[in-house]
């Protein structure tokens, strides 16, 4: 292989409001949090267990302002995106974070949307009309 490669896809819901920052020139980034859950069964007890994995995600200008207009705590999202490690010093104290830098999103599920759409209670079913029934006369001859 000639090249090398650094791709990142992640499925998972926001752990927080995107928090943006903007700057003179017009430009943007928002950053949030999204959770990736894992399940399996123990099989010396039986027991399900379910890990998670909280992963930095990093968007910039147009999308992050999508990001930020649209999404909010709870959403699910595909990302698509590159890893990017970052080291700085703090009082003395070297940090260091893993983000995850998106250049496509799509939004799975939104609270807006589910907001929006007008769900008859569960107590109330919708009314349906039962069909006609066809006099013997009006059937057509049909080959099926």
């Amino acid at each position: 292989m000639a090249g090398t490669i650094n791709k990142v896809i992640l499925i998972g819901n926001l752990g927080d409001d995107v928090k943006m920052h903007y700057f003179d020139d017009k430009n943007s980034v928002g950053r949030f949090p999204i959770a990736t859950s894992e399940s399996y069964t123990n099989k010396s007890t039986g027991e399900k267990v379910t890990t998670t994995d909280w992963h930095n995600i990093v968007v910039r200008n147009k999308l992050a302002e999508i990001c930020e207009k649209y999404l909010s705590k709870g959403d699910k999202v595909y990302v698509e995106g590159k890893l990017k490690n970052r080291q700085w010093e703090q009082d003395g104290v070297k940090r260091y974070s893993t983000e995850i830098q998106v250049n496509e999103m799509t939004m799975l599920t939104t609270k807006k949307n589910l907001e929006k759409t007008n769900t008859p209670p569960q107590d109330q079913a919708p009314s349906v009309t039962a069909p006609k029934s066809v006099a013997p006369e009006e059937k057509e001859d049909l080959p099926f």
